[in-house]
């Protein structure tokens, strides 16, 4: 059975210090399926939230440092007034990982609510 956005969003990220390999492109293709609205962009996942204002916007970047400080996986955050980027990587594996998804999943969870 496929794991689904809440499997992924149950999940906890695992240290990664490199050594490992990048998920391959099928992976990332079927993780992918998964979540709704993240983008493949230049070896990233990346997705904009919108929101009514701008204490929204920054409401929800602070939920996310703190979901972030929890998984100790960190994206990269754009913010504007009523709008945020997320994108993630795996720095150390210069690619993606499992994390990326769980914690894009996540987001996602937090977001819904």
């Amino acid at each position: 059975m496929a794991q689904t956005v809440p499997d992924l969003a149950g999940k906890k990220c695992k240290a990664c210090e490199g050594g490992v390999a990048p998920l391959t492109q099928a992976e990332i293709r079927d993780l992918l399926k998964q979540l709704e609205g993240w983008e493949l962009i230049d070896g990233r996942i990346a997705k904009v939230y919108t929101f009514k204002n701008y204490y929204q916007t920054m409401a929800f970047v602070n939920a996310t440092a703190w979901v972030s400080h929890l998984e100790d996986h960190h994206p990269d955050i754009s913010v504007g007034y009523n709008r945020c980027r997320i994108e993630y990587v795996t720095h150390a594996i210069n690619g993606l990982s499992e994390n990326d998804f769980i914690c894009a999943a996540k987001l996602d969870k937090l977001f819904g609510l």
